[in-house]
Order: C-alpha cells, then structure tokens, then sequence
C-alpha cells in the first residue's frame, strides 16, 4: 500500500496552518492507495468559532456503520488543515468518474478533505475554502497531476451525495489552476437570505422554499413597486479592486423578467437587470466592478421594476480578479 508520508511538509510549504492529530502516518484502512487527485467534502456538522471543528471525531474514529478514519484531513472553521491520515479512507466510495478520475475506487484514487461545515444552512468560511484552495494545489503539485484533478464528491459519487454544498466546482479549479500557476488563491465570498448580520430587508419580502432551484435552505420574494425596497447583501470587501459580481435565484415563469440588482461601486451605484424567469439553479454573472474595502451593504435587489412578477432575492457572490 502507498500512503503519503509527505503530506504534512506540502501543507505546510503552501502556507497552510496545520494540526497533526495522533499517529496519523499509520492510522489509515487496508486496501490500496495510490491517488491521482483530490476530493472535497463537507461534513453535515455546523461548525463556529468557538466549535471549530465539531466532526473531527467522527472523522478519526468513523461510525458505526462506516470505520474511520473517513479523511486524510479535516479542515475546521478557520482553515486549519488536522492531518488525520497518511493512507487510504473511508471517504470517496465507488467513483463513477468525473473528469480524469476514472469509475473505480474512490478511495484508492484519492486524497480526501472533509470541510467542517454543514452544508444546508451554512456554507464554507473564506478561510476554508481559501486554505483548500492552496492544499489541493500543493497536493497535485506533488503528485505531478493538474487543477482538473480536484473534484467535489458529487461529482464522483454513485450515490446521489451533494457535497461540498454552495461552491462552484468549476471556479475552483479555476483558483486551484491560478494557485499552481503561481498566483494567490482569489478572494470570494457568498451571502445568502440566511447569512446571519449579512442580509436586510423590510417586512415586505416574504420568504419562500417553493423552488428546488433555490440557495440554502429558503429565499425571499417580493411584489414589484415604484420603490426601491431593496433587500441588501453586507461584504467585508478586504480591498479596494475589481470584483466579479455574481446572483443566484430560482427560476419560474412567474418570476420577474427585469429585475434590478443595484451594486454600490466606487463611482456609485449600479443598476444591472436580469430576468428571473429563466437562468435559475446556478451563478449568474452580473458584472465586474471596482468595489470600495470596508464592510458594508455591496449589492442590493431593488423592487424598483415595471415588470410583473416576484421579485427574487436568494445569493449574492463576489470573487477578487
């Protein structure tokens, strides 16, 4: 059996804070163990700052139905990688292939991170997703494969699994392949209706969890008027720069066709219109724009329009470029 005696040392080569958890070079499954990528998950637990990683446990130890342990590294709510394994886990099952990762076995074919995050109500901090940016692109470094061989396990799963929830798999390979090329991991951070201190809007949007296509758990509608209204997204936008600018919201034919998304730039306040009615289920780009640093309302969806139908507010995304 190969494991990955290295692991640790390419962690930590990339910047990446690191918890070595027991005696992790041995602690590992019988089976094979020759990876070709990487794999994210995210673990159903709710983490916090002050519970950082609440599924390391289980992570080491396994269940009852399933021995651990389940990952080579947790990843906890600030970022910290807790190496827990130089072999082979119960983390991947059956591959049914994505990309260059063939159907087989998973776990044979990859190096696991389960990101401590619950992935329904709440989604990855910045300081997860960036510090597995910067492993994942380490660790493919080291085994001499590229950004294409990072993967989220629904992509790979035969079995229906959606995790990791709320991350764009395309954009991060893209930040992986940016990280490899010698750049720093981009910026990004999400807001959505239930981000906690990150979402405003008055007693007339409603909240709804009619459609599938929705972000999280639920999203907000409205009726349009001759009237802002707005429902706001607040970012700590870390510096002045240019930002793409990205919306999710759930389609229907019975949406809005010319919703307002104001985006509140260095120059002031821009207007971009989308039609909800088509488009759902998925980021939409509105834009890039040069936004001012500092923590304040960023993006805002008006109810400002002359089109009939609900006006959506779901999530609002902005990445650094």
């Amino acid at each position: 059996m190969a494991t990955i005696p290295w692991l640790v040392d390419v962690l930590r080569g990339a910047g990446v804070q690191v918890v070595v958890e027991g005696d992790w070079l041995n602690r590992m499954r019988p089976g094979s163990f020759n990876p070709i990528g990487v794999l994210w998950h995210h673990t159903a637990a709710t983490s916090s700052a002050s519970n950082p990683h609440p599924a390391l446990n289980i992570c080491i130890n396994g269940r009852s139905d399933l021995p651990g342990p389940l990952c080579q590294a947790l990843v906890d709510y600030h970022g910290v990688f807790h190496v827990i394994s130089a072999g082979r886990c119960n983390h991947a099952g059956v591959s049914g292939g994505s990309g260059p990762i063939p159907a087989g076995d998973g776990n044979t074919l990859m190096i696991g991170w389960e990101i401590d995050y619950n992935g329904v109500s709440q989604q990855m901090t910045a300081a997860q997703y960036n510090a597995s940016v910067a492993a994942t692109a380490a660790v493919l470094k080291r085994l001499g494969r590229d950004a294409s061989h990072a993967r989220g396990h629904r992509e790979t799963s035969t079995t229906g699994k959606i995790d990791p929830s709320f991350i764009d798999l395309n954009s991060m390979r893209a930040d992986v392949a940016a990280r490899m090329a010698g750049g720093g991991t981009a910026w990004s951070a999400t807001v959505d209706n239930t981000t906690a201190g990150r979402f405003t809007a008055s007693a007339n949007w409603g909240v709804s969890t009619y459609s599938g296509q929705r972000y999280g758990t639920n999203y907000r509608y409205a009726n349009p008027v001759a009237a802002s209204d707005a429902a706001w997204y607040k970012f700590n936008v870390p510096a002045t720069a240019t930002y793409r600018v990205e919306a999710w919201w759930p389609a229907n034919a019975g949406y809005n066709s010319s919703t307002p998304y104001v985006v509140a730039t260095t120059t002031g306040n821009r207007t971009v219109y989308v039609d909800q009615r088509v488009n759902g289920g998925q980021w939409r780009v509105l834009g890039t724009f040069t936004l001012p640093a500092g923590d304040a309302n960023r993006v805002g969806v008006s109810r400002w329009s002359g089109a009939a139908g609900y006006v959506i507010a779901d999530a609002v995304r902005l990445t650094r470029v």
